[in-house]
């Protein structure tokens, strides 16, 4: 297992519910869990079970309805507001007037970084696209905008990042390649990670840990060590224990997502 100085995201009772009294929709259950500081937990389950709910509440963009969340000794809010945090979303919501360079230094300023066009370029050119540092979000593809949007992410150094489907817009192809030559990135930095996917091979191939949820609302079902070692190759993930892993995680989602049935067997 990777291990860093990256705080621990601590989650004490947390729950979510929306709407009002007498017709609200309980999105998280209350939920306990510590997700160790440097390592990449996976959270996956089926669609509208609350899995970006609880990245949004880990992110400090929604407030949870009872518990809280600490990272290391701060709260969200506070680890947002000094820009500790980074998040990608599915949709790398590039500003379309401005250049990867522009997009990318912008992730450096919003974190309060110094101007560096050095490493700007240099972040640019480890997520594939030198050459392209001044093209437009519309001049690039699906994954080339999602490289940026990883490389702005980046460029403020967060302690804390959040990936919220960032590959599933792209080509199935596309999408190996991304999980093969980003995640080196963000292992250098041993930024504590959370990864939303709905992809199992996705989760264990990219994490140290996969949480898989149970459907609305969202409860912990499975807890999933991920062993493999780093980096997560062809000759691992072609190896029994990777196929062993996603064996598991797929079981899990089985049991819990359609449990009468299962049941039923």
């Amino acid at each position: 297992m990777r291990m860093s100085a990256r705080p621990d995201i601590r989650l004490e009772g947390v729950a979510k519910s929306f709407g009002a009294a007498g017709r609200r929709i309980e999105a998280v259950a209350p939920v306990d869990l510590v997700l160790a500081g440097g390592q990449m937990t996976a959270l996956v389950g089926p669609s509208g079970c609350g899995k970006s709910t609880l990245l949004r509440l880990i992110a400090g963009l929604d407030a949870p309805t009872e518990g809280r969340i600490s990272i290391g000794a701060e709260t969200p809010d506070a680890l947002r507001r000094r820009a500790g945090l980074a998040v990608a979303f599915q949709d790398a919501a590039l500003l379309p007037w401005r250049t990867v360079e522009g997009n990318v230094a912008l992730g450096r300023a919003l974190a309060r970084k110094p101007r560096d066009p050095r490493a700007i370029r240099d972040l640019i050119a480890l997520v594939g696209l030198s050459g392209f540092g001044r093209r437009r979000p519309a001049e690039l593809s699906g994954g080339m905008r999602q490289r940026a949007a990883i490389a702005r992410a980046l460029a403020g150094e967060p302690d804390l990042l959040l990936l919220d489907e960032p590959f599933a817009a792209v080509d199935a192809l596309t999408r190996d390649r991304l999980n093969a030559e980003l995640p080196p990135l963000w292992e250098a930095r041993g930024a504590t990670s959370v990864l939303v996917t709905h992809s199992v091979a996705e989760a264990v191939r990219l994490s140290d840990r996969v949480l898989v949820l149970t459907p609305r609302p969202a409860r912990v079902a499975a807890d999933i060590a991920v062993p493999l070692p780093h980096p997560r190759n062809a000759d691992v993930l072609a190896s029994e224990d990777f196929r062993a892993l996603c064996s598991d995680v797929t079981e899990a989602l089985r049991v819990h997502q359609f449990p009468q049935s299962v049941a039923a067997q």
